[in-house]
């Protein structure tokens, strides 16, 4: 058998350790210029196949591109003036809305002590602060809106970005060693990447609609603030209805009572299950799943290294990552740890048999 040198392989194994943590911390150190450029990079990949799309009706390209950043510049402006009015009363009440929550815990001791369960209002909040859970959410839109003052240096990355999309798949063939194996890699890192992103923001979209209308239907105050944030939230699956809804939920409480918190809880419930576990399969599929784990670990991660808006597109990057990961030879088996779930193959199956009847 040959021997392995274990000291190469520390050393190995160290080198790669520190060129990560050099790239990191260089990353983090450039947030204030890599953030507007992942937002960027983001927001292009969704706008091009609509710029594709318009380009088969015999729209210039450059028209389309102008076109489409108008609109969004209008809608963008529009929504932000609305959302951050909403944002900068919701924040003006906090304090009162949490007085109001407090008062609203003498309701649940009682239901406690039917149940022999004594406890106070002050242990309660010994252990939960609502008034945490209340500003977390504004405080991440906060964040996020700091980054878009940057608007106008977003808007003309964007611009050139989708100008050298069609160029882009090319100089990624030329550039490497051996274009004509990694052609197929390539296209399909790039196709799965738009298209995760593409109907996960679809899909993200009519969630939000479907969120807002029912709390304005429920009587929730800012129904609309609280779907542009399940909009958002979206992106995070599996965690990310839950921290979306918490603040809905509570206010849901103070302002009507414990039904309108049950039927906005409902509401959540509802929207997310249908959306996340009947409509995005049927036109993602299963195959770009993330394990709850990794759901959870990338959200602390990203948000550490890009702050909000790397909280906020904490799945995609993940799934970027784990989409080239799976084009890449050597990557592959990282890609099946960040997985949901694994089928082992009929060959894999037959091995086992082999080696359990030997």
């Amino acid at each position: 058998m040959p021997r392995i040198d274990t000291q190469s392989v520390a050393y190995k194994g160290f080198a790669i350790m520190a060129f990560i943590v050099v790239i990191l911390a260089g990353i983090k150190t450039a947030s204030p210029i890599v953030v507007p450029f992942v937002l960027s990079a983001f927001i292009a990949v969704i706008c091009n196949p609509v710029i594709t799309w318009m380009t088969r009706f015999k729209v210039p390209r450059a028209l389309a591109v102008l076109l489409l950043m108008v609109f969004i510049v209008m809608m963008g402006l529009w929504l932000a003036q609305i959302v951050g009015s909403s944002i900068n009363e919701f924040s003006n009440q906090l304090p009162q809305y949490r007085d109001q929550l407090v008062e609203q815990f003498g309701w649940i001791v009682q239901k406690l002590q039917t149940f022999n369960i004594i406890i106070t209002k002050e242990q309660i909040l010994a252990y939960f602060d609502p008034g945490i859970a209340l500003s977390m959410t504004t405080n991440m839109l906060t964040g996020v809106g700091g980054v878009m003052a940057n608007l106008f240096l977003i808007i003309l990355t964007v611009v050139f970005m989708l100008f050298e999309s069609q160029t882009l798949p090319k100089k990624l063939h030329c550039a490497l060693d051996d274009p004509d194996m990694r052609m197929q890699q390539i296209d399909k890192f790039l196709h799965s990447v738009n298209q995760y992103m593409v109907i996960k923001t679809l899909v993200s979209l009519a969630t939000g609609v479907i969120v807002g209308f029912g709390l304005a239907f429920i009587g929730v105050d800012y129904a609309l603030l609280w779907g542009v944030i399940a909009f958002l939230f979206n992106y995070i699956p599996n965690i990310g209805s839950i921290i979306a809804a918490i603040p809905s939920v509570l206010l849901a409480f103070i302002q009507l009572g414990p039904a309108a918190a049950g039927g906005t809880a409902l509401l959540y419930f509802g929207t997310n299950m249908i959306m996340g576990n009947v409509v995005e399969p049927r036109y993602m599929g299963k195959g770009l799943g993330l394990s709850t784990l990794v759901v959870f670990l990338s959200l602390i991660f990203w948000g550490w290294l890009l702050g909000s808006v790397g909280m906020l597109l904490s799945v995609p990057l993940t799934m970027i990552v784990k989409i080239a990961l799976e084009s890449s030879k050597g990557g592959s088996w990282l890609a099946i740890l960040l997985a949901d779930d694994v089928e082992i193959k009929d060959n894999d199956r037959d091995k086992e048999d082999t080696s359990e009847a030997a």
